[in-house]
């Protein structure tokens, strides 16, 4: 299951929702979450996600802009930082606090800058503005051992397209996790998201 590179991105997800999904999610066999740091009450809802579930699951935060935000990560033992651009600065002190940052860009020199700067991963965000075509041209001049992963707009019925196109996995936002939604429908759409990876590889 760690080879699936499918990050659960729970924006809005407020303290008392956070535990069920992350646990349903879990349970469906994700092991990537995320929860924006946008979200009401980030610094609760992380810190307990990571004393909860962090011997199960990779926990940490999305759109995470300045170093500052790393250090907090950090200290609450968070594991994964997702970018929602190329910041080189943030992306170096997160690889610097031992974590695994995956960095959003749009263009090969970002994500040229990203890896520069250490990151491990890269997500091409908005994915569903440029395309599979887009990310297919794109991989041809990246590192093939450098994971891509499609961020925005990605569904069950889509999810094969960027995985044909080079991705190795894919950012999860709003089709899997909404604000206010119950557990059983983030059940659900883990299942279906996971049926058609293990279907598309």
């Amino acid at each position: 299951m760690a080879d699936t590179k499918l990050v659960a991105i729970l924006r809005g997800i407020t303290p008392a929702e956070a535990g069920a999904h992350t646990s349903a999610l879990i349970e469906a066999g994700f092991r990537y979450i995320e929860i924006p740091l946008n979200s009401p009450d980030w610094q609760q809802s992380i810190p307990a996600l990571v004393s909860e579930y962090g011997h199960q699951a990779m926990i940490g935060a999305g759109t995470v802009l300045n170093v500052e935000q790393v250090d907090i990560l950090a200290e609450a033992g968070a594991k994964l930082v997702v970018t929602p651009n190329t910041q080189p600065a943030v992306i170096r002190q997160a690889v610097n606090k031992g974590m695994l940052v995956c960095a959003g860009c749009a263009t090969a020199t970002e994500a040229f800058t990203a890896l520069d700067a250490g990151a491990q991963w890269l997500k091409i965000f908005p994915s569903s503005a440029f395309g599979p075509a887009y990310i297919q041209a794109l991989k041809a001049v990246l590192p093939a051992s450098v994971p891509v992963l499609a961020v925005g707009g990605i569904t069950p019925e889509n999810l094969s397209e960027y995985l044909r196109a080079g991705c190795a996995g894919a950012g999860l936002g709003s089709d899997l996790y909404r604000p206010g939604q119950a557990v059983s429908r983030t059940a659900e759409q883990a299942a279906r998201y996971l049926a058609a990876f293990a279907q598309a590889v």
